[in-house]
């Protein structure tokens, strides 16, 4: 049975009860850090901080653990997981070494980008702003059209009376019906990490690219393979969405910095190799 560091004592109670949970299956699996870093496509080190409880282990890590050591039924680990995710969140349980750096700017030769790439929308601000000018011109052609029908009706009342044709007619107008909202924008589809280490490298169902080159706002499945692969390695690049933003950005440059890779922030070939090897 191996000999177990003591938990930082600031640990919140929640994330400890995994920790220990997955260091017992650890134990009853008999295997070592690098042994079970081979069967499940995380790096020793990044075992060596989940079970030292410096970073919160992902899903995919806990249910390959669970499995390893035999457990059929995952379910309730999984949900000790996401109990110990919601005490992960405050401030004082998050280790600096592992969260990316805030904020960055892009580098100067990054500056070509347009704005709309430096500065990507998340799909729920594109959806709500889409709803907002919906919503505002409905406002609008409404509006005008119950002016227009009011002055048709007082146009007729006039005529009425100039001709003495002695009796009223209503002069009704049927109501412009407002044009239908447009529907919201679609959202990025959802992005999966299928791990599988084919000849010595590994890919993750996305993307077998090794040469194209992944910059800071560029969108699609080679950020969501680079994304997955950061993860494999330890760096946490925030979700699987496939957009290259500042989370996806500081994991990168903190992966070539490891590797001993010039520090530029961008996926291309020599980093590609550093993220499949």
């Amino acid at each position: 049975m191996s000999r177990w560091k003591k938990l930082p004592a600031q640990l919140d109670p929640r994330v400890r009860q995994l920790v220990i949970r997955l260091r017992r299956l650890k134990d009853h699996s008999g295997l070592s850090i690098r042994q079970l870093a081979a069967k499940t496509g995380y790096s020793p080190k990044s075992w060596e901080r989940y079970l030292g409880g410096r970073t919160l282990p992902p899903r995919e890590a806990v249910e390959a653990l669970a499995r390893i050591a035999g457990d059929d039924d995952p379910t309730r680990l999984l949900a000790l997981h996401e109990v110990a995710a919601e005490g992960w969140g405050s401030p004082q349980h998050r280790e600096p070494e592992s969260a990316p750096e805030p904020e960055p700017e892009p580098e100067s030769d990054m500056e070509v980008l347009s704005a709309g790439a430096e500065n990507p929308a998340a799909p729920h601000g594109r959806s709500l702003l889409i709803a907002l000018v919906a919503s505002a011109v409905t406002l609008v052609l409404a509006v005008s059209s119950a002016v227009l029908i009011t002055a048709r009706i007082m146009n007729d009342s006039n005529g009425d009376h100039d001709n003495n044709s002695g009796s009223a007619t209503a002069a009704t107008a049927p109501l412009a019906a407002p044009p239908a909202s447009p529907s919201p924008a679609p959202t990025q589809p959802p992005y999966t990490c299928r791990l599988k280490r084919v000849d010595g490298l590994w890919y993750a169902g996305n993307s077998r690219t090794r040469e194209d080159t992944v910059v800071y706002g560029n969108v699609g499945v080679e950020v969501a393979e680079a994304q997955c692969l950061l993860r494999r390695a330890g760096f946490s690049p925030g979700g699987i969405d496939g957009e290259f933003g500042p989370l996806t950005l500081g994991a990168v440059k903190a992966l070539q910095k490891h590797a001993g890779l010039h520090v530029d922030g961008m996926v291309g070939p020599h980093t590609w190799k550093a993220l499949r090897g």
